[in-house]
């Protein structure tokens, strides 16, 4: 068993060398896999266990081809680079020959290496050291790989190319994250009893621990936060069968997208629960809500709210960066309809059960509440009902998401289909 130690040879030999020397020095055997894409004219001194070439074979193609795309087709260069090391780290894994790994690079180096470690099963230590993961330029696309797999970062701050007495500091420091990560991992558990993985965010917060209250005798809930990013991660981890059943209390994420609201999970958010083939369990939480902060916006000419007239609705107003506006009766109409066109896919549509609280999708759409809009509610559920298929049921429960009748229906369907 060993640590995988990958990085750009032609660039990061020096860092690489100590990473590879520290990790050996705590007892631990070390494999060197070299993602070097350039023109081949700096020869490393340091001999890798996988050579650049071997990692663009493993992707389809020669390194030869690749070097020849960077001109013009540099993202074909680095996906093929990506695809042929993921291939790599998951052939050491399966063969019981990986305990971690363990990464340094610059922009390309932390792209090829994130698309490969998103590939690496949960609890596997991961560790990233790069100069570019704190660029807010780049946030959105490196939280499709940061948001969805547990990877640990370490920001440089300063660029790892040489060997000064910073980037020496950072090269044994994450040498030894990466043993002590490996030291202290366990093999997962087996569960005694089996998992539901479970959406929620604020606003229905109590709704969702009577949920887990009711279930937890029998079962272990995994709780994901439902503000777009983890909602990905639910879904990517329940697109991998982990769990019995998916109880998706804020597909708000779906209705976001649709919206251009800020927690927006993208075209794909109830693709899994649909997927998978497992009972699928959704409440319309978060429907009722376009979150459009900072409230800077409003004032700014920002698209989103001219275009949808967001300072003409009822707003809560959390703080400066946190901003809710109401969604109309022709915007639930639309996602009504889409929610259905998704649901409908559903191979086994008696293992979907769709739970609506007629007194309030939320705490704000309440009785008082800063959203309260009991008709545009009423449209939504007619909506849906309109264009579900008649064998996906709707259970309508006289009360708001936030109680325990609530729960209790939540549970009692499920139970219904398990």
């Amino acid at each position: 068993m060993s640590i995988a130690v990958v990085g750009m040879l032609d660039e990061r030999e020096d860092g690489l060398r100590l990473i590879i020397d520290t990790v050996r020095q705590k007892g631990h055997r070390a494999a060197l896999i070299d993602i070097s894409i350039g023109t081949g004219a700096i020869a490393a001194e340091l001999k890798p266990q996988i050579s650049c070439s071997e990692v663009a074979r493993a992707g389809g193609s020669s390194i030869d081809a690749v070097r020849g795309m960077l001109g013009k087709e540099r993202e074909k260069a680095t996906a093929a680079m990506a695809q042929g090391l993921g291939n790599v780290l998951q052939e050491l894994l399966d063969r019981g020959e990986m305990e971690g790994v363990i990464a340094v690079g610059g922009m390309t180096g932390t792209f090829i290496t994130l698309s490969a470690m998103k590939r690496i099963p949960f609890g596997v230590p991961k560790l990233m050291i790069s100069s570019v993961v704190a660029m807010p330029s780049y946030s959105k696309q490196l939280s499709e790989y940061l948001g969805v797999r547990d990877i640990t970062v370490m920001h440089t701050v300063v660029d790892t190319v040489g060997l000064n007495p910073l980037v020496r500091t950072l090269m044994i420091n994450g040498a030894g994250a990466i043993c002590g990560m490996v030291e202290a991992s366990k093999a997962p558990q087996k569960e005694t009893k089996p998992s539901i993985a479970i959406t929620e965010f604020g606003f229905c917060e109590k709704g969702a621990h009577y949920v887990r209250e009711l279930l937890e005798e029998k079962y272990s809930l995994i709780s994901f936060h439902a503000t777009g990013v983890g909602e990905k991660a639910a879904c990517d981890l329940v697109g991998q069968g982990l769990f019995e059943a998916f109880i998706d209390l804020v597909p708000g994420g779906f209705s976001e997208y649709l919206l251009g609201g800020n927690r927006a999970a993208g075209p794909d958010r109830l693709d899994a629960g649909i997927r998978v083939g497992k009972p699928y369990i959704l409440t319309p939480c978060g429907f009722d809500m376009i979150s459009c902060g900072p409230i800077q916006r409003r004032d700014q000419g920002d698209p989103l709210w001219v275009s949808r007239k967001l300072a003409e609705r009822k707003l809560l107003v959390q703080d400066a960066i946190r901003v809710q506006a109401r969604t109309s009766p022709e915007e639930v109409q639309t996602i009504a309809r889409e929610v259905a066109k998704k649901l409908n896919e559903h191979p086994k549509k008696t293992l979907v059960k769709f739970v609506v609280p007629t007194k309030g999708f939320s705490s704000i759409s309440v009785e008082g509440g800063a959203l309260h809009d009991p008709a545009c509610d009423r449209v939504f559920t007619d909506e849906l009902k309109k264009n579900l298929d008649p064998q996906i049921e709707v259970i309508e429960i006289s009360s708001h998401i936030n109680t325990p009748e609530f729960a209790r229906a939540v549970v009692d369907a499920l139970n219904k289909i398990l």
